[in-house]
């Protein structure tokens, strides 16, 4: 009776044990955080923007997060030069010699190229180049786009008449208001191409997390990245602008909004407007 007692006793620990560890595995599965997206964007020019944006990044990941780092600033034609850069080069400079295009201002990204460096996260190609934007605007979408990444978002059908209109404002507004109407759909569709290639990426590469820098119109929430990427993830980005003035949709565009101090330039539409010497 006794002998039967205690195997009734060391049976029931048993089931009581394996009931707490099983109580605590899923309490820690529950408590464990996902993947993460972080979409950080920029005016390109802004050096405080750079720094700002570098020191939260680095933040993160001294932290402990470890996510590919995805740029706009490098073309996805050049990724296998990116690569080949980032195992073989000791220093920034040598990884935008080897894989960097000439029209932007290297030396603002050239802390996020050494905090990958340095902490081994994967750099990805991810903008869609210049030729192949010229492509999209006289031949259409498919001209940059494969057939699956097409059909994956929905580009066969006719672009959300809000997206397309916000984006047709936003590329006359940049251009001074001056921009030929005609040229106007070629244009968005080439933005639509590199906000859906960078979300395609974003996806790919959010196993162990990703982080995107690119300028504040492709990370815009509404408009932008993050509302291709809601098409092939459910994993809601943490989307933060950097911008020089807080206007009133930023709450609609961004998670988070960073005013940062203006950087002087020379106003390019004043120039268009000043009459020209005889």
């Amino acid at each position: 009776m006794r002998h039967s007692l205690y195997k009734h006793h060391i049976a029931l620990g048993l089931c009581v044990g394996i009931g707490l560890l099983l109580a605590a595995w899923v309490n820690q599965a529950a408590s464990s955080p996902g993947p993460r997206i972080m979409l950080l964007g920029e005016v390109h020019d802004n050096p405080d923007g750079h720094r700002q944006r570098a020191d939260a990044l680095r933040g993160e990941v001294e932290g402990g997060f470890r996510p590919a780092v995805l740029m706009e600033q490098f073309d996805r034609e050049n990724q296998a030069a990116l690569t080949q850069a980032q195992a073989q080069c000791s220093d920034a400079d040598c990884v935008i010699a080897a894989a960097g295009a000439k029209r932007w201002e290297w030396p603002l990204y050239k802390p996020v190229i050494e905090l990958a460096l340095r902490y081994r996260l994967p750099l990805i190609a991810a903008n869609v180049s210049r030729a192949d934007a010229g492509r999209v605007i006289g031949g259409g979408l498919p001209a940059a786009l494969d057939q699956a990444t097409i059909r994956q978002f929905k580009l066969d059908q006719a672009l959300p008449a809000d997206l397309a209109a916000r984006q047709r404002q936003a590329i006359i507004d940049g251009h001074c208001g001056k921009f030929p109407e005609d040229m106007a759909p070629g244009m968005v569709n080439a933005q639509v191409a590199r906000d859906v290639w960078m979300a395609k990426l974003l996806a790919e590469h959010s196993t162990n997390g990703a982080v995107l820098l690119a300028g504040n119109g492709h990370v815009r929430k509404d408009v932008g990245v993050p509302r291709w990427l809601s098409l092939v993830t459910s994993i809601k980005p943490d989307v933060h602008g950097y911008v020089e003035k807080a206007e009133p949709g930023d709450a609609a565009a961004y998670d988070v909004t960073h005013v940062i101090p203006p950087h002087p330039r020379r106003d390019p539409c004043a120039e268009l407007a000043a009459p020209r010497a005889a």
